[in-house]
């Protein structure tokens, strides 16, 4: 065996065997394992294929920056790809699979790409895809999608549930090593109030993994205490198994917990992962460094790790991870791996090490090979010997060995730090990039600071939350702590890549991007940072560049004859590691996607049969069938002439209600909406078209001044809560002197519109004050009683449907009992509930717009409403941008209605407009249909349009082309009033 389990130490339960899987084949490990940890223990040094080349790869790490060890864990709905091993705490019945490979892991057929790797450079798909055109469809695009990935996810849904919650503290310690557990400390006894989070099953980081002491104790003891001491104040909340993964504006954070990822039975009634939003007064940033690897030739063989990894393996779970073991190492991290694999009994045959001078304090057995490098590896499946060559004499030798631990120095682990655009600064002295300056109450600590000794880090936890909690007002109590003497932590010069390697020298390992691609990258002008990422795909995939990037960053500056500072680092984004859309949406899946409204009617419309439709949050009622109607058209044909010959009663509840008061509020109305309103007397409502600042239109509907000082504004369905946000905004920032107040209104009033020729007759049965013609005429609007003054109401007289109708406004309780008892009452005046279908077909056939045709695109004139605007306001928002000239060009596209030659054929919202002799083709689009709808009055399908010169086109036989379907059809252009033009039924 070339790994193995020692028969003593590290942190892992010995009397708790468990029983797992890796691609089927039954294996053994302990409670405290990591899946890595048992695999290495049980000799499974091959763990995966890398992306491109299916080269055979092992562990690199033993934490969250793996690139190799990806797996496949669960069945079916509770399958979860692309796995870190080092990051899955082993438990019972747990079954792996490895990825990225056919028929077998051992025996992977797209090996076959390593052959190929003279053509496979980096770029070769920008290269190789782009010609012939024609294969893109049929044959390129088909093979990339297929080999896109690692993993493959299951299409069955997932039974697991999902939680986010919100989190409030003083202090946010992001780390548990021995600088957060060093500030978790300081800020508990103090009694602030504590969030630490940590990624790891266990608390403590480093100190899980080294053998050095604190307060006279080992490391791991002294970390098992703190975390005693940390769990019994009541002011402190541990999060372990979390991962802080985004910082945003705020000091919030966003941190992924995964609450039973580690478990053999799933409880149904807790959550498996839960999305916390944290809201911390300052934040301590103690996630450490992460090593970096070395560039070599065959640097990428199973057997091959980091350093610091192999004492995690070696110090916590007690696994060693070979019989011969090298080292080659730039700085102190791989003599004291060296120190600790000789004391559990492991051979380190050699250490090789590009400095001059051997590390002073190493006293071990092994042969040091100084001022030399490994050029070149051996073995396929497993590593087997190094080549190494002497820097001054260029002389090489062999060495045999099973295992390498490296190390190329320390990458602090800044992302977070960066996340809102702030970039870090490169250090000569650190030889790292190091974050940047403190924001808002973020900082970085310890080895996440560029400080990397134990009693520097303990001692700059301690110091860093005294002075946040200083801040805060907080009285503060240090915790001290004493050490072993430290390793000298001055980085050496860095070591970017072995020059001249034998064989491929990897840069990104889970990509397979390697030395020559980013010269090659250079060397084609793609030496831009961001750049020479997409073109070679360095930095990419899962493990987002957190091994290679520096590396990377280092090689393009040699490759440039620059410095790291003047290539600079890509852009730093959320998610530090991945986190899976169960977790971002939470509850809010099924039924619970998005919140549901329903108006205060919909209890009403839902008892006489409604169908609903989701419009946005609310769901409306769309149509109501009647015994004997098979096909909804039908129901609307029904609907909309029994509106036009009787009457009709519609819920309009959903549009949006604003209240707007104010000895101001007349002047604030007219200067939001573009035509006037300061002059609009009491007891009168008006249409009004509410532009953005570049002068397009925004929003429609009616204001009404129920008081001098008293407005009631209504806004569509879609932008309720847009409009009352624009109009916070101009209230707030625009004219903060105006006095006007604002109060949505929405869900507080049940509205219902009664339409038809009859609409007045039943309305008198139940409105008490008199509403004739001549003393509630068009545009009216009061507040008025009901039944005798049981009720107080607000009564308008507007219209959508072009017919004579009212719209009735009473407290949302009451409006089910209203609506009642209108529909009792008009039974003998042929009332009937309609529902949102036919109020568009009667929209449609008065040309009464919404915002299929107000997309943000259309100023007034392009509806027919220029003279609306008013040209004798001083101002009004949209006023200036509306004068561009392109606004007022005269082949803008503009409304018309829009008819079949023939009546027997129909078009589609959507379908364009083409001159008569015109090929089919967007080069020849004068326009499109915006609505469309069987008009059961005309017998025929009608729409509305919009047209360039359309009005000037009015009687032109046109065709209405849909390129989805094919089809064409002959059709005219006419006016955009198909019934009543002349209004005669709105005055009745």
């Amino acid at each position: 065996m070339s790994a193995y389990r020692l028969s003593n130490g590290g942190l892992i339960d010995r009397s708790k065997p468990i029983d797992f899987k890796f691609d089927g084949k039954p294996l053994q490990g302990f409670a405290g394992d990591t899946l890595a940890s048992a695999l290495l223990a049980n000799d499974k040094l091959l763990v995966g294929r890398s992306f491109k080349y299916h080269r055979p790869r092992g562990l690199l790490t033993a934490g969250a920056a793996e690139p190799n060890a990806l797996v496949t864990l669960g069945q079916d709905g509770r399958t979860e790809t692309n796995t870190r091993a080092t990051m899955v705490e082993l438990h019972h019945g747990l079954e792996a699979r490895s990825q990225n490979r056919w028929p077998s892991l051992d025996h992977d057929i797209g090996a076959i790409n390593g052959m190929l790797s003279p053509f496979l450079g980096a770029g070769f798909y920008y290269k190789t895809f782009m010609w012939p055109a024609a294969f893109w469809e049929k044959l390129y695009e088909p093979i990339i999608r297929k080999a896109a990935g690692l993993g493959r996810a299951s299409y069955v849904p997932d039974p697991d549930t999902y939680e986010k919650s919100w989190a409030h503290c003083d202090l946010l310690i992001i780390g548990a090593g021995p600088t957060g557990l060093a500030a978790a400390l300081t800020a508990a006894r103090s009694k602030a109030r504590v969030i630490l989070v940590d990624e790891g099953s266990m608390l403590g980081g480093s100190l899980l993994c080294e053998t050095t002491e604190i307060n006279d104790q080992p490391a791991a003891e002294f970390a098992a205490q703190a975390i005693v001491e940390l769990s019994a104040a009541e002011n402190v909340q541990i999060l372990k198994r979390t991962t802080v993964v985004g910082a945003y504006d705020d000091n919030v954070f966003g941190a992924l917990e995964r609450v039973q990822k580690h478990v053999s039975v799933i409880d149904d009634n807790k959550p498996v992962e839960r999305f916390w939003r944290i809201s911390a007064k300052q934040a301590i940033l103690a996630t450490g460094a992460e090593e970096r690897p070395l560039v070599f030739g065959g640097n990428d063989r199973p057997g091959m790790m980091m350093a610091g990894a192999m004492r995690t393996y070696l110090n916590r779970f007690a696994v060693a991870p070979g019989k011969q073991v090298a080292i080659f190492s730039n700085g102190p991290s791989g003599w004291q791996t060296a120190r600790d694999l000789e004391a559990n009994g492991v051979d380190v045959v050699a250490i090789v090490t590009p400095e001059t001078a051997s590390n002073k304090s190493y006293q071990g057995k092994a042969r040091i090979i100084a001022n030399a490098v490994i050029a070149g590896t051996s073995g396929e499946k497993r590593l087997k010997g190094l080549t190494i060559r002497h820097i001054g004499s260029g002389s090489e030798e062999t060495l045999a060995c099973d295992a390498l631990g490296m190390s190329g120095g320390w990458s602090p682990i800044v992302h977070l730090a960066c996340h809102r655009g702030d970039k870090p600064k490169w250090s000569d002295a650190h030889a790292a990039f190091l974050p940047p300056a403190p924001r808002d109450g973020l900082i970085a600590a310890g080895g996440a600071a560029g400080t990397y000794s134990l009693a520097a880090c303990l001692q700059d936890g301690g110091t860093l939350a005294a002075e946040a909690l200083d801040n805060l007002g907080h009285s503060v109590s240090r915790a001290e702590f004493s050490t072993q003497q430290d390793e000298k932590a001055e980085m050496p010069a860095p070591f970017w890549y072995v020059k001249a390697p034998k064989g491929k020298a990897f840069v990104d390992f889970q990509n397979d991007v390697h030395l020559k691609d980013l010269g090659l990258a250079v060397r084609e002008g793609y030496d831009h940072v961001e750049l020479a990422k997409r073109y070679t795909t360095n930095g990419m995939a899962t493990d987002q560049g957190k091994l290679s990037n520096v590396n990377a960053i280092g090689i393009l500056a040699e490759a440039t004859g620059t410095s790291p500072d003047v290539v600079g680092t890509t852009t730093f984004r959320p998610f530090y590691t991945p986190v899976s859309f169960g977790a971002l949406t939470g509850s809010h899946i099924g039924a619970h996607f998005h919140p549901t409204r329903v108006s205060p009617l919909f209890k009403w419309a839902e008892k006489h049969g409604a169908r609903f439709v989701e419009t946005g949050l609310w769901h409306r009622s769309s149509w109501f069938p009647k015994e004997g109607e098979s096909d909804w058209r039908e129901s609307v044909d029904r609907e909309a002439k029994t509106v036009r010959s009787h009457a009709g009663i519609c819920d309009v509840s959903t549009l949006g209600k604003i209240e707007i008061f104010g000895s101001d509020a007349a002047e604030f109305i007219n200067r939001v909406y573009c035509n006037g309103f300061l002059k609009l007397p009491v007891g009168k409502a008006r249409y009004g078209l509410m532009l953005r600042e570049d002068g397009f239109i925004y929003d429609d509907g009616t204001t009404s001044r129920l008081g001098e000082n008293h407005f009631f504004m209504t806004t569509t369905t879609a932008f309720a809560a847009g409009v009352l946000t624009h109009l916070e905004c101009c209230s707030q920032v625009l004219w903060p002197d105006l006095d006007v107040r604002l109060v949505s209104v929405s869900d507080q009033w049940a509205q219902m519109a009664i339409a038809g020729p009859n609409a007045r007759k039943i309305l008198a049965e139940i409105v008490d004050e008199d509403i004739s013609d001549a003393a509630f005429p068009f545009l009216a609007a009061r507040e008025v009683g009901l039944s005798g003054g049981q009720i107080k109401g607000r009564l308008f007289r507007i219209s959508f449907s072009g017919e004579l109708a009212f719209e009735l406004a009473v407290p949302a309780g009451y409006g089910e009992a209203v609506a009642d008892a209108i529909l009792s009452l008009g039974e003998d005046h042929g009332i009937t509930p309609y529902g949102t279908e036919a109020l568009n077909v009667l929209r449609i056939e008065k040309g009464h717009v919404t915002h299929a045709e107000i997309n943000g695109t259309v100023t007034p004139g392009d509806l027919g409403f220029g003279r609306m605007v008013s040209a004798k306001k001083p101002d009004f928002i949209g006023r200036v941008m509306l004068q561009r000239e392109g606004l007022q060009a005269t082949d803008r596209l503009r409304l018309v209605g829009i008819r079949p030659l023939d009546p027997a054929e129909s078009f589609v919202s959507g379908s364009h407009i083409l001159d008569v002799d015109a090929a089919p083709t967007g080069a020849n689009d004068l326009g499109h249909v915006t609505s469309s709808c069987f008009s059961p009055h005309l017998g025929h399908t009608i729409g509305l349009a919009m047209v360039k010169h359309g009005p000037e086109l009015i009687g032109e036989e046109i065709v209405i082309w849909n390129g989805l379907k094919q089809q064409s059809i002959r059709g005219v252009l006419c006016e955009p009033v198909f019934v009543d033009p002349k209004g005669e039924k709105l005055h009745a």
